[in-house]
């Protein structure tokens, strides 16, 4: 069946851009410390970053004028692709370590396997749900298989070990089988099996406890476990109002971990200050409010599936990266969309944005609200 194409949602496209612009304004200033110590010159990472921007960017114009039906034919492929890459970042030669995790192979470009799996497994559930829609009676139709899969994806995950990236990986999938009309009780199954995950991830590395504690009482261990959310919080607060001026963070100085990457957030807080922290939220909530906007006028349950599940996955990854970091929820390693340091998530970010640009091509009229 054909819809007649619109133009595309064009503020959603100029949100994204923008993001990616910002991104590249505030990394010229976050990354010109460890750039000049790791490669004696300051603008290093942020050159790397732009190059990732320009083929992002390309890729994103190009694939939101393309018929999002096609990834559906490709759904298979690019979940077993992903799930391939997940097992190479184990292989010795290709997989790579850094502090302790293995989370990125190299096979002549370096990329991290779990930006890649957050965009195909999207996609593949999207179109095994499209077809499942009255399978939900039967459990081993519906509930089973989406649980063994999940799982597979967890584990592979888990073992790097990732358990941020895990977790958003989890809330996405979930979020999908249940805005495809999945029955509370699953629900309830899933949560149950979630605690127990969790509870068994805590206890075989106590790492992980150990940032729950912090997290209930910062001031725990500042020079310890709780060095990096004590530094962070440090910076939002440095910044106050109007912030200490673009360029001028004195955390982006060795003190503050992973400032052009994870941490980009407290170094955008510190040299702004909380106004422009207000107006990137909000601009993270319009993208939001688009992006679900999108999937409720989607012309078929495939893209109104992807849709939902494209924007839950950037608005949850904004959302847990500023709370972590706000003091709001437990410290992960997640980056904030668009806007931190690194060449992977950006061009997948941007390819996802693409489809999300794409279906709102086909999108529908709707006369009134109706929920997801």
């Amino acid at each position: 069946m054909r819809h007649q194409l619109r133009q595309a949602d064009y503020a959603l496209l100029i949100t994204i851009v923008g993001l990616v612009l910002f991104g590249l304004i505030m990394l010229s200033s976050a990354s010109s410390v460890i750039s000049f110590q790791q490669y004696g010159d300051s603008n290093a990472l942020l050159r790397r970053q732009i190059i990732s921007a320009v083929l992002g960017l390309a890729g994103f114009f190009i694939i939101q004028r393309l018929d999002y039906h096609l990834w559906k034919k490709f759904a298979v492929l690019l979940l077993f692709l992903s799930i391939v890459f997940l097992i190479m970042v184990f292989v010795p030669g290709i997989g790579e370590e850094y502090l302790g995790a293995r989370r990125w192979i190299n096979l002549g470009v370096q990329f991290q396997p779990t930006e890649l799996v957050k965009l195909a497994f999207l996609v593949y559930l999207a179109s095994w749900l499209e077809k499942r829609r009255e399978g939900f009676r039967e459990p081993i139709y519906s509930f089973v298989p989406f649980m063994v899969i999940l799982g597979i994806i967890t584990l592979l995950v888990m073992a790097q070990p990732d358990l941020g990236t895990m977790t958003v990986i989890g809330l996405i999938a979930v979020i999908v089988y249940f805005v495809a009309g999945a029955p509370a009780k699953h629900f309830a199954w899933i949560t149950a099996i979630a605690v127990s995950l969790f509870a068994i991830f805590i206890k075989i590395a106590p790492y992980r406890a150990a940032r729950l504690t912090v997290f209930l009482n910062p001031a725990l261990d500042p020079q310890g476990i709780g060095y990096h959310i004590n530094q962070a919080l440090l910076a939002i607060g440095t910044g106050g109002i109007f912030g200490v001026g673009l360029g001028h963070s004195r955390q982006k100085f060795n003190y503050l971990p992973e400032a052009a990457g994870d941490s980009i957030f407290a170094v955008i807080a510190e040299e702004l200050g909380f106004l422009m922290v207000v107006a990137l939220l909000a601009v993270f909530a319009f993208l939001i409010y688009r992006g679900f906007q999108t999937a409720r006028q989607a012309p078929d349950d495939f893209g109104r599936l992807l849709a939902a599940g494209i924007t839950a996955w950037l608005g949850l990854q904004a959302f847990v990266n500023i709370g972590a970091l706000s003091g709001i929820l437990p410290l992960t390693g997640i980056p904030l969309p668009f806007v931190s340091y690194g060449g992977t998530a950006l061009v997948i970010n941007l390819a996802a944005a693409g489809i999300l640009l794409s279906i709102s091509r086909q999108k529908k009229e709707v006369k009134s609200f109706r929920s997801l």
